[in-house]
């Protein structure tokens, strides 16, 4: 169902992706309201994202620091080679790994960068030593602890 072509939104579209985004447990009602129309109208509307995939998941955020993962990093990796294996080994690697919270091949000097989170910088350095380089694809890592978060979103700019 999903499809890889842009999905044709109009603006009442944007009003209830907009509102999903901050809040995706609004009732139907309040979604109408924000939108401008009736429930049975924007229910169906909301049907028809979902089907087009452009409504993917609806999901809590939760609070990382207040579950115990207060330290979050960027680890930029750099890949012994670029077999079909080697790749294969570590994304299924990254796949089966909850503390990492995105993967991205990438360009530039590195191959690829994971966004972790840990318990502490101790935790990291565990997951790094026993984890990630203990699977032999890894030539060389590079670790940025983020400091401060000046921003975090989920959502997608709809303008």
């Amino acid at each position: 169902m999903q499809s890889s072509s842009q999905y044709p939104l109009d603006d009442v579209d944007r009003r209830i992706l907009s509102a999903l985004q901050r809040d995706s447990t609004l009732s139907v009602q309040a979604l109408a309201d924000i939108a401008g129309m009736s429930p049975s109208p924007c229910w169906r509307r909301v049907r028809a994202l979902r089907e087009a995939g452009v409504i993917r998941a609806e999901v809590a955020l939760l609070d990382r620091r207040k579950l115990g993962m207060p330290v979050l990093a960027y680890i930029h990796l750099s890949l012994i080679d670029h077999s079909e294996a080697t790749i294969r080994k570590l994304d299924d690697f990254t796949r089966a790994q909850d503390r990492i919270v995105e993967c991205a091949t990438i360009t530039g000097a590195d191959d690829y960068m994971i966004k972790v989170m840990a318990r502490d910088p101790e935790d990291l350095e565990r997951f790094l030593m026993r984890d990630l380089l203990a699977l032999g694809v890894v030539r060389s890592s590079t670790t940025h602890f983020v400091l401060r978060q000046t921003k975090y979103t989920t959502a997608v700019p709809l303008d």
